[in-house]
């Protein structure tokens, strides 16, 4: 598994890339209410995009399973869609909604990633609560990533925290490496499980992570809808997505996706 490890200068150029998507994700989280349609928030994410000189990551990528191109630059994943949700004006925001929106763009060659959750109006107190454990595991993650660190380490925490939260970790997406493409080595795990324990994976002076835990307030379980994108929780129960791009440093951890 060949790691990349990134010069000041590239951590400086994703830094870059990393506000446009910090800039994009807090504009979203303030206009998002309800009434407003998924399509028209994807279009302020593009409008912005564009303006900032940069290119959505998102929008054209192609789909493993042979249907559509990703048709948008913002996944919209409403209530119990954990991920990969598509914008739509016939998808309208309710009262009571939380919508993961996940964002990525690539400026001057190089890329940021990342996703947050936002309440709409008044959220039941679950929902609220799987929240702000999702953001609390994503926080765990920076506090704990720094240079001669295992990974195993770093996900058993974040494990061990949301669990012991009543919810659960979704197993069939983790986050990634993360540089002049949107996925690069390594796989980024939020749990630990034999496959992470026999390619764990040591923490080094810049290496790149999109980090990115999500979580069901019900059962880990989930599948793919039939538009061959948005992905869902089997048991319907909410789904909470938070993530950050990282770089390691001497110092331990910067955040790269903030405004």
């Amino acid at each position: 598994m060949a790691i990349n490890l990134r010069s000041r200068r590239e951590i400086e150029l994703m830094r870059n890339a990393g506000r446009v998507v910090a800039d994009v994700l807090l504009k979203l989280k303030n206009c998002a209410a309800v009434g407003m349609t998924t399509a028209y928030l994807n279009k302020i994410a593009e409008d912005m995009t564009r303006q900032a000189g940069a290119i959505p990551l998102f929008k054209g990528v192609k789909n493993p399973c042979g249907k559509r191109d990703f048709p948008a630059a913002i996944c919209a994943s409403l209530n119990e869609q954990v991920v990969h949700g598509i914008p739509s004006e016939k998808v309208i925001l309710k009262d009571g909604d939380i919508i993961s929106v996940d964002f990525g763009v690539k400026l001057d060659g190089y890329c940021g990633d990342a996703a947050t959750t936002i309440a709409i109006g008044n959220i039941s107190d679950t929902k609220q609560r799987l929240l702000d454990a999702t953001k609390r595991m994503l926080d765990i993650a920076i506090e704990e990533s720094r240079p001669g660190i295992k990974w195993s380490s770093v996900a058993g925490k974040m494990q061990k925290y949301v669990e012991s939260q009543g919810f659960s970790v979704v197993r069939d997406f983790v986050g990634h490496g993360i540089g002049t493409e949107m996925h690069e080595e390594p796989k980024v795990q939020n749990f630990v499980n034999a496959e992470l324990l026999k390619h764990d994976i040591l923490l080094r002076e810049g290496m790149i992570l999109a980090v990115e835990p999500m979580v069901n307030a019900g059962s880990c379980s989930v599948k793919s809808l039939s538009d061959g994108w948005t992905v869902v929780t089997r048991d319907g129960k909410p789904s909470a997505h938070f993530e950050h791009t990282i770089a390691i440093t001497a110092a331990g951890c910067e955040v790269l996706t903030l405004s």
